[in-house]
C-alpha cells in the first residue's frame, strides 16, 4: 500500500515498484483515515507512509497501523532527510525509512527486506545509530516529543501561536507551554534561532 497526499507521488512509487515481477501494489491512500481502511479491508504486507498527511502525522499512522495489524510492515517515505525522523520512526516500529530521492532499486529492496521481516537501515542512519551509541548522545530535535516536533516545524514556517493552535486543535497556552520546552530542549532563545537550527537539521524544508 502506498500512503501519500500528492497522487503524482503515489504513481510515481507504482511505477518504481511495477517493474518488480515480485511486488504488487495493491492499495493507495491519501489519507490517514484512507488508509486504515484499507488495512482493514485488504491483505497488504508493506505499507509504504509519507510524513505529512492532510489528516494525520505519517508517525500516527504507523502507530495505528502496528496496533490494529502487527503484522503489515510499515516503511516511511518522505521528502525530510534522516536525520530528522528516521530514529524515531524505528523507535516506533518501522520496518526503515526512505527519502522521496532514493532510487527504484532501493525502494524494492527496501519492501522485499521489509515484507520478509526485516529491516532496511541506510548506511549514512547506520553510522548515525552508531554513532549516538558510541557517544551516549542524541540530537536535540530527537528529544522532543511527537507533539513538539509539530509544533517547531510550524514556528520554524513562521506560523502564529493562535494559528498552530488551530492547526493542531490545542489552546495557545497549550502551544505557549510547547515553544517554551522546544526552546529549552534546542538551546534556542527566539523563533529566528529555531528556524535556523530548524534548517540547519533539515526539519524546515
Amino acid at each position: 500500500m502506498i500512503v501519500d497526499d500528492h497522487i503524482i507521488v503515489r504513481n510515481g512509487v507504482r511505477l518504481m515498484l511495477g517493474t518488480a515481477d515480485d511486488i504488487e501494489v495493491v492499495a493507495e491512500a491519501e489519507t490517514a483515515e484512507a488508509a486504515m481502511a484499507a488495512v482493514h479491508a485488504q491483505a497488504i504486507d508493506v505499507a509504504l507512509i509519507d510524513i505529512a498527511l492532510p489528516d494525520k502525522n505519517g508517525l500516527d499512522l504507523l502507530k495505528a497501523i502496528r496496533n490494529a495489524k502487527p503484522r503489515i510492515a510499515v516503511l516511511m517515505l518522505s521528502m525530510y532527510a534522516e536525520q530528522v525522523y528516521a530514529v524515531r520512526a524505528l523507535k516506533l516500529g518501522a520496518a526503515g525509512y526512505l527519502t522521496k530521492n532514493t532510487p527504484a532499486a532501493t525502494i524494492a529492496e527496501a519492501v522485499r527486506k521489509a515484507a520478509a521481516g526485516g529491516r532496511h537501515v541506510s548506511s549514512t542512519l547506520t553510522e548515525q545509530l552508531a554513532s549516538m551509541i558510541a557517544d551516549g548522545t542524541v540530537a536535540a530535535h530527537e528529544t522532543l516529543s511527537h507533539r513538539e516536533l509539530e509544533v517547531l516545524k510550524l514556528l520554524a514556517a513562521g506560523e502564529s501561536l493562535v494559528r498552530i493552535a488551530e492547526m493542531l486543535h490545542l489552546s495557545p497556552s497549550t502551544v505557549t507551554t510547547y515553544r517554551a520546552r522546544i526552546l529549552s530542549k534546542t538551546g534556542t532563545r527566539s523563533n529566528v534561532e529555531l528556524t535556523r537550527y530548524a534548517l540547519e537539521t533539515g526539519i524546515l524544508m
